[in-house]
């Protein structure tokens, strides 16, 4: 008589963050998809879309939510709805997008708040997506490690 293993449970991951940060390219990449044109053909998300991925040990649900205002706003009324059995946030920032800085690391504020006043205990990350060292740009990307750090390791 053979046994069949009950299915594991997703490991459920998050990532969020404003539109335009690079979130749907690193689902592309954690699924490891080598087609090159993947990247090429990418849309702004709408709502939220999901991935599973499987791999030997390990089960995952990724959830690629769209970073526009509107969508933003819904996830926030709605968070204890998205957070249902989460494991993981992954918050990426485009670390180019100077110029927003400021809504994005606000948008995370939002979310560490939500987490707070629910009594979430959940392994977070924040990504700074996009950083070329070849551009001139250090001390502007240096700014958003600053930022993070006092605004946001504080509040932790």
């Amino acid at each position: 008589m053979s046994t069949v293993s009950p299915k594991p449970k997703p490991y459920k991951i998050l990532i969020m963050g404003l539109d335009n940060s690079g979130k749907t390219s690193i689902l592309i990449s954690l699924s490891k998809d080598s087609n090159i044109l993947s990247y090429c053909s990418i849309k702004p998300t709408i709502g939220c879309d999901i991935k599973t991925i499987e791999t030997q040990d390990l089960l995952m649900s990724i959830w690629d939510f769209g970073g526009q205002a509107k969508f933003r706003e819904e996830y926030l009324t709605n968070f204890k709805n998205y957070l249902e059995g989460a494991n993981k946030i992954i918050f990426v920032i485009d670390v180019q997008d100077i110029k927003r800085y400021e809504l994005a690391l606000e948008y995370f504020e939002n979310i560490l708040n939500l987490l707070k006043e629910g009594g979430y205990v959940i392994e977070l990350s924040i990504f700074l997506h996009k950083y070329d060292p070849n551009l001139s740009m250090k001390e502007e990307f240096e700014k958003i490690d600053e930022i993070v750090e006092s605004k946001l390791i504080n509040e932790l």
